[in-house]
């Protein structure tokens, strides 16, 4: 038995050798030829490829110098290295299933088929030279996405450097930094100057501006231009053009982009708002030109409460965006938020990566999303993919983005908005995709070209991310603050948990009370859900509120759970009464109780102060502070 399969091995070696040869043959006659053939090779095989590029860096030489084309003439000894290197990066592979891909007819090539077995987990849809790659990033965000960049710069081998505020002092973004930069007051991340003035001075590459604060902001971008310092993300050009959600929609329509009906310029004033609301019917939304993550965003569903939506409106726009442009258009009731991932290179390449169903919102800010949409068909996924394509190129895109649309009952479609950014959903399409969108990110700012072609992406089951906010569900998500004094995030297969949270860590009011995104991945939705429900009893924050109650109320309704969403979900089906089922009550101590447990922890204290008081050292151990603070606060209670 072992020399049959000695044997079969060795044949499977052999298909191999002798593929990869006759794929080599056209080196021996020309060197441009070779070129031309290997462009091919990248398209259908791109990990193939890369060794064929690491093989000519080694061994060409210059065809100016020396008639030789190539050192080795070898074309079997060539074949080998390259066998060798290829078997080598095929980690759940065996000997039977590679001769059973060699066999297959309907494969497009073997070297193709080779290709797409060799990654089963995260793969690479971007190549770049190792001349190309940023050396040091400043990353101008906190919270999250801060260490979420951190860790993707750390695999890339990217050295770090953080700006952060003096409330964020002992966060963990700071604690995994390789280098950082105390900037000021709570405010000091919209500081450009400043930011600007510390990345010359550390000499980075580039600044990633996370998402939120600075990330759509076009004069921060420019600014970063005329430094000569890389803004990960579109041109300040593109994010001005995608960032006015008029503009925004113009360019979608000049691409055949379906829209909804609703103001092409920024309206005039009050009077000029009645006149388009009259003109395109009630319902009506008016937003915020320059705006998103649901500020300066009203519906009107009667006239006589236009006035007082639109000066609302204007006053919310002005003070998250210093403009207080606004614009109308048609409220669609009861749709689906779908968004489309976008990765876009500098050379006009670009791809999507499936659908995001961002439905369950309150107050225009998203709190469930999943991936893919129950509601959308092959066709439809297909048909909303092409057109996000089309707004991208349109746009000129570069990097990762998102192209936002609503979808109607009816099943039609309609663009919304380009988000010129990383989302902080990102983490579900990863989940399905295999990709690192924060690595592919970086890697397309620094000239990374696009690989793989749209027909090469496939979603693999069904992942939901649950955002875990520090807020109080059952008192209309008030903002809850203080000290985490026990916390302990669930584990097992397809879940991650991106977290800011440690034992200790105080939630403070001067930002986004975002804490933590929990994201479960199975290979269907049920086991998804079943999987998110078990992860969030599992997770524990203790000392202050958190919207677990909330989702865990989501996740077990009925309509959710038949993928029956809409953005008024909340609304329609009574989430927030169901919130306190959710909600664990402590029991009180009785006092029996807390006399005993003082008791016990003063006379432990006692003993241990003896022992300690024949120590030379005389040192207070952790265990006597901790007592001591137990005493107290039960004493006090």
């Amino acid at each position: 038995m072992a020399k049959k399969n000695k044997s079969i091995a060795q044949d499977v070696r052999n298909m191999l050798l002798s593929s990869l040869n006759k794929s080599l043959i056209p080196v021996g006659y020309s060197y441009n030829y070779a070129k031309k053939l290997f462009s091919g090779i990248k398209k259908a095989a791109p990990l193939v490829y890369n060794e064929v590029e690491e093989f000519f860096k080694n061994n060409f030489v210059s065809i100016a110098k020396s008639k030789k084309i190539v050192e080795r003439t070898d074309l079997a000894e060539i074949g080998d290295v390259i066998t060798s290197n290829i078997i080598k990066k095929v980690p759940a592979m065996g000997e039977r299933e590679i001769k059973k891909i060699v066999a297959s007819k309907s494969s497009q090539s073997f070297l193709d088929m080779v290709a797409k077995g060799l990654s089963i987990s995260e793969k690479d849809y971007t190549f770049l030279s190792k001349e190309k790659k940023f050396n040091r990033v400043l990353i101008a965000n906190r919270g999250e996405i801060a260490l979420r960049v951190i860790r993707a710069c750390r695999e890339l081998g990217i050295e770090t450097v953080l700006v952060y505020s003096t409330p964020d002092k002992n966060t963990l973004s700071i604690k995994f930094a390789d280098k950082k930069y105390c900037i000021g007051s709570a405010i000091s991340y919209l500081d450009t100057n400043k930011i600007i003035k510390i990345a010359k001075r550390v000499k980075v590459d580039a600044i990633h501006p996370g998402y939120g604060f600075l990330a759509e902001n076009y004069k921060f971008a420019r600014l970063c231009e005329k430094n000569g310092i890389k803004f990960i993300g579109p041109s300040s050009k593109t994010i001005r053009l995608l960032g006015d959600k008029v503009m925004a929609k113009k360019t979608a329509s000049k691409a055949g982009v379906k829209v909804i009906e609703g103001t092409t310029t920024p309206l005039k004033n009050k009077k000029h708002a009645f006149n388009v609301a009259k003109k395109i019917g009630l319902p009506v939304i008016i937003k915020a030109a320059a705006g998103g993550g649901g500020k300066g965003m009203r519906i009107v569903r009667v006239m006589e409460k236009l006035e007082r939506a639109y000066e609302n409106a204007e006053a919310e726009s002005y003070m998250s965006f210093n403009d207080k442009s606004l614009y109308m258009e048609k409220y669609i009731e009861e749709p689906r938020h779908i968004e489309f991932q976008i990765l876009a290179d500098r050379y006009g390449n670009v791809i999507h990566l499936g659908e995001r169903d961002c439905s369950i919102q309150r107050k225009h800010q998203k709190l469930v999303e999943e991936s893919p949409s129950p509601a959308l068909s092959d066709e439809l996924r297909a048909k909303m993919g092409e057109t996000a394509l089309k707004v991208a190129s349109a746009a000129k895109y570069e990097g990762a983005g998102t192209v936002e649309f609503l979808l109607d009952k009816n099943k039609n479609f309609y663009f919304i908005e380009m988000n010129t950014r990383i989302q902080v959903e990102h983490g579900v399409t990863e989940m399905v995709t295999g990709v690192d969108l924060v690595k592919e990110q970086i890697k397309l700012a620094s000239g990374a070209k696009l690989a793989f072609k749209q027909e090469d992406i496939k979603l693999d089951g069904w992942a939901i991310e649950c955002r875990i906010n520090g807020e109080d569900p059952s008192n209309n998500f008030y903002p809850s603050m203080g000290a985490i004094t026990n916390y302990l995030a669930p584990g097992g297969p397809g879940i991650r948990v991106n977290s800011i949270c440690y034992q200790g860590y105080k939630v403070l009011p001067h930002y986004d009370s975002l804490l933590s995104l929990l994201i479960c991945h199975g290979n269907t939705r049920q086991e998804a859900i079943t999987k998110m429900i078990g992860a969030l009893k599992e997770y524990t924050i203790a000392g202050i509120k958190t919207t677990i109650p909330f989702h865990l109320a989501v996740l077990n309704n009925k309509n959710f759970i038949r993928g029956h969403v809409s953005t008024s979900f909340i609304q329609k089906n009574n989430i927030l009464e169901y919130v306190n089922e959710y909600t664990e009550q402590k029991k009180e101590l009785a006092s029996e109780q807390k006399i005993l447990l003082v008791t016990t922890a003063v006379s432990k204290y006692l003993e241990k102060k003896k022992s300690y008081s024949n120590n030379s050292n005389n040192k207070v151990s952790p265990w006597v502070m901790a007592a001591r603070q137990e005493a107290i606060q039960n004493s006090e209670s």
